[in-house]
């Protein structure tokens, strides 16, 4: 009786990857963001990137030592990401205490309220932003002219963003060809030489760190491939209809969101689906309700809002969407 074999549920399949090191590899695909940001930004960059961690950190420790009373997972990597992510969506010049209102909103209600890493059904870090765009629209609306280290964290010179200043011309009536001297060139975006938040204003900074990730195997290309795929074929229609009234798709990759939203918000392991057809399905709706929201809803940019509408659909798609059974017979005919 002792040769007879147990059998358990799947998976059967054990890897060597841990949560700790694909969240410590997330962060080290942040790295080359996070310097080109100081680089533009300076002390304001350093300042609200440590306040978020740090504050990501204490609140989820709180929570699990004095409410939940279970042990303590800091070190696991997943509250630091939220910080560095959230940190990312937010304006270098942002006050102190909206950061760490921001940083109880994502750990304690939006993750830490569903259990903790795992359970969540929408991404931390986004959820704090919206609630921090709709509770500080002011605050998180002022971004800061990259200045480097010339100016101070207070005292920063604000101006409005790309997709700010084509949004405003054209609800004023003027068209592309108008007000394309007010915004920064092609070049200019992929460099990081504009205003936005700190993770919006480095796109060949986060291409590098998409490379990473994907050598490194932490994720797919299914799911960024995806959404900046239709969004350049919806921006694509909708300009080859009224070039004067709708901005090239080169212009709606580099400017904003899109790229941090791809790369690092909708990949997300917890609130995204678990096989490619449905990654694909998700990425695709997330590049169509950006490009919708940002045309003709009432904010500039709609990346955070995609994200958050796609996570609700998530367990749906993975109940629905599913690859074929090893093993299953094929019908033919």
């Amino acid at each position: 009786m002792s040769n007879i074999l147990n059998v358990s549920p799947s998976p059967h399949a054990h890897g060597k990857e841990t949560t700790k090191k694909l969240m410590f590899g997330v962060v080290v695909a942040l790295l080359p963001a996070l310097f080109t940001s100081i680089f533009y930004f300076g002390y304001g960059a350093i300042i609200v990137t440590t306040t978020s961690v740090i504050s990501c950190l204490a609140f989820e420790y709180l929570i699990q030592k004095f409410i939940f009373r279970k042990p303590v997972t800091i070190t696991d990597g997943s509250a630091l990401v939220t910080g560095m992510l959230l940190a990312f969506n937010l304006p270098s010049n942002i006050p102190v205490f909206i950061i760490i209102v921001g940083s109880f909103v994502s750990i304690a209600i939006a993750k830490m309220t569903f259990g903790g890493l795992g359970n969540n059904p929408f991404n931390p870090a986004l959820v704090g932003r919206v609630f921090m765009l709709i509770s500080f629209p002011v605050q998180m609306t002022s971004w800061p002219v990259p200045a480097g280290f010339s100016t101070g964290y207070a005292d920063a010179v604000t101006g409005a963003t790309p997709l700010a200043i084509i949004k405003e011309g054209l609800k004023n009536g003027e068209s592309l060809s108008q007000l394309v001297t007010q915004i920064p060139t092609p070049s200019q975006m992929f460099l990081g030489n504009m205003g936005g938040s700190m993770g919006e204003v480095a796109a060949f900074a986060l291409l590098i760190g998409f490379a990473y990730l994907l050598i490194k195997k932490i994720i797919t290309w299914h799911i960024p491939v995806s959404i900046i795929g239709s969004i350049m074929i919806f921006t694509l229609i909708l300009w080859l209809l009224n070039p004067e009234k709708n901005a090239d798709p080169m212009f709606h990759i580099l400017a904003g969101g899109v790229l941090l939203g791809a790369i690092f918000m909708a990949t997300d392991y917890v609130t995204s689906p678990m096989n490619p057809k449905s990654m694909i399905i998700y990425g695709c709706g997330i590049g169509i309700l950006t490009v919708i929201i940002r045309v003709w809803g009432a904010y500039p940019e709609g990346v955070s809002f995609a994200i958050l509408i796609m996570n609700a659909f998530v367990p749906l798609m993975n109940a629905y969407i599913k690859p074929k059974r090893f093993g299953e017979e094929v019908k033919n005919g």
